[in-house]
């Protein structure tokens, strides 16, 4: 048989189906897979039941329905004071994940270049290659994940044809500063570059820090693309309902990308997440208050129990550094380890690095679940720690 693509062949498992695949095996709390394991709002589920039954179940227009592209537009108005035509600039995708390769798709041409913050989800860099683009890496080291500014502007060159920005940020739960998008802006203008921006954790900020899109700032209204999701924001994952901001010389392009991925979205689906994008700001800030008391349930407990808790900003992630505890082995194996003799499941933050010298001492926690399993999860790892199985391990 004459050989498959060969990038896909050379890929593995992932990393989330190999431990997802344990945690079930051992009975484990599985802290690893972001997603809520507790329902979204109930009118915006019950919305979505009852317009099964309307009889609008054939093909929505690509670009979405009219009343979703409408309350997309309207929640960027309301959130951050941008102007978005609905008719012309809002691109309905299945999921953020799609709307993420329809956006590469959309600007990038074989050879050129894409900047890529490390650490990175693990979509980015195969889309990128798959697209026959070439990947600039820059890293973003712990615990404070500042943006390496010098290292950022070097991997900016003649070829430079887009940056993939993630903020809310997965794992490192990074907000990234107004100073920092200033001076990212600045190389995009420079380079005449533009911006894929994965904002799906764009209301999931704590301790006061608030999202900005880098659309938001001067001169990048017409170079950046950003990614919404309705299911980060409602807590309704499976959904797989994503929107993205363009202008309306990027959305056609866009548009097309998605017309030959998957082509349009359930309308149902559709017409629910516009119901939920009108909500009163009290939701928006209430899912807010109430993931960061679960962040700061988990980190409490981790921090007493001795891991090395790194600050989380946003997103649903805690990271945490367990060379404290005296472990010999490296991330993947205390993953393996906790899931084994603790019965509770993270995830290996070098999977989120593309080379070999990942750091190795960082694992990631996911707090979106409900306080009782944080409780639980919490209650093992102490139970494990009482038995000793670390110091055998280690």
């Amino acid at each position: 048989m004459k050989p498959q693509n060969d990038l896909l062949s050379a890929t593995g498992t992932t990393v989330f189906t190999v431990m997802s695949a344990l945690a079930q095996q051992h009975g484990a709390i599985n802290l690893g897979q972001g997603f809520p394991d507790y329902e979204g709002p109930e009118d915006v589920v019950r919305a979505a039941a009852e317009a099964l039954l309307d009889n609008r179940n054939q093909y929505p227009p690509l670009t979405g329905l009219p009343e979703l592209r409408q309350a997309v537009s309207d929640a960027n108005r309301r959130f951050y004071g941008l102007e978005i035509d609905p008719n012309a600039e809002v691109v309905v995708t299945s999921g953020a994940t799609e709307a993420l390769i329809a956006c590469l798709m959309a600007v990038l041409n074989p050879g050129d270049e894409v900047v890529l913050l490390e650490p990175l989800y693990d979509t980015y860099l195969p889309v990128v290659k798959l697209l026959g683009a070439v990947p600039r890496l820059v890293r973003l080291s712990p615990p404070k994940w500042e943006l390496p500014r010098a290292e950022l502007a070097a991997a900016f060159g003649p070829r430079t044809k887009a940056i993939l920005l993630n903020s809310p940020m997965n794992p490192a739960g990074k907000v990234f500063t107004g100073a920092e998008l200033a001076f990212i802006a600045d190389l995009l203008q420079r380079h005449d570059a533009y911006a894929i921006c994965d904002e799906v954790y764009e209301h999931l900020t704590f301790d006061g820090w608030k999202h900005i899109p880098l659309m938001t700032l001067p001169g990048m209204r017409e170079r950046c693309m950003r990614i919404g999701s309705a299911g980060k924001t409602f807590s309704l994952t499976g959904w797989k309902v994503g929107y993205i901001t363009a202008d309306r010389s990027l959305a056609p392009n866009v548009a097309k990308a998605h017309q030959n991925l998957t082509f349009t979205t359930a309308p149902n689906l559709q017409r629910a997440v516009a119901l939920g994008l009108a909500k009163e700001d009290a939701y928006f800030t209430g899912i807010a208050t109430e993931l960061q008391a679960r962040r700061d349930l988990l980190a409490r407990g981790l921090s007493e129990l001795g891991f090395g808790v790194l600050p989380t900003q946003g997103s649903y992630f805690i990271t945490c550094d367990f060379t404290t505890l005296g472990f010999a082995g490296d991330d993947v194996a205390f993953c393996r380890h906790l899931t084994e003799a603790a019965k509770v499941t993270a995830i290996p933050v070098s999977a989120f690095y593309a080379g070999s010298d990942a750091p190795r001492h960082f694992i990631r926690f996911a707090f979106c679940k409900r306080e009782s399993v944080l409780e639980e999860a919490l209650e093992r790892l102490r139970a494990w720690k009482r038995s000793g199985a670390l110091a055998a391990a280690g």
